[in-house]
């Protein structure tokens, strides 16, 4: 009978040290825990494309979505001085490229502008770089663009999100969103 269990007992340990020789064979690594951003969109500040004096008057976790304002409240005069400011010193450029171009970007409470990104598309909506006589020109127009205006609540300081969406037709401005 104590055979049996002598048997049994090694068996036992010999399952036993077959399956903690596997785990320790295996080179599992753990997966680093990937960080979300807060919201779909937020923009971090990257130091190879933002100045890095642009700061929040808050901090990144408090930046107001785009919808949380009514974009005509935002810019002095309003989107009339938007599209003026774009008729006057946009230079068509005379290439049949036509699309989207989006400019999204952080505005803080003392109405300055940074973190600038662009999304370029074709009519249809897929991701395609234009030239860059057309983007490298809406993106410096963009940034020079002063007017907007800073908000403060009796909590703390607001900064929000704002964005610009060209409509270009072979080279020119069509439209201009929001």
């Amino acid at each position: 009978m104590k055979s049996i269990e002598l048997i049994y007992s090694m068996k036992t340990n010999l399952i036993l040290l077959f399956c903690i020789s596997i785990l320790f064979s295996c080179n599992v690594e753990k997966e680093k825990q990937q960080e979300y951003l807060r919201m779909v969109g937020d923009i971090e500040f990257d130091p190879k494309l933002d100045d890095p004096e642009f700061k929040l008057c808050y901090n990144d976790s408090a930046v107001f979505q785009y919808f949380s304002f009514s974009s005509l409240e935002t810019f002095v005069g309003e989107k009339e001085a938007i599209d003026d400011y774009f008729k006057e010193k946009y230079k068509p450029v005379d290439i049949n490229e036509s699309g989207w171009i989006r400019i999204r970007f952080i505005v803080n409470c003392k109405g300055e502008t940074g973190r600038f990104r662009m999304i370029e598309s074709d009519e249809d909506y897929k991701e395609r770089p234009f030239n860059k006589k057309i983007s490298s020109q809406l993106m410096a127009l963009t940034k020079s663009l002063e007017g907007w205006q800073g908000f403060e609540n009796k909590e703390h300081p607001l900064d929000y999100y704002q964005y610009l969406v060209f409509k270009i037709s072979n080279g020119a401005i069509e439209q201009i969103l929001p």
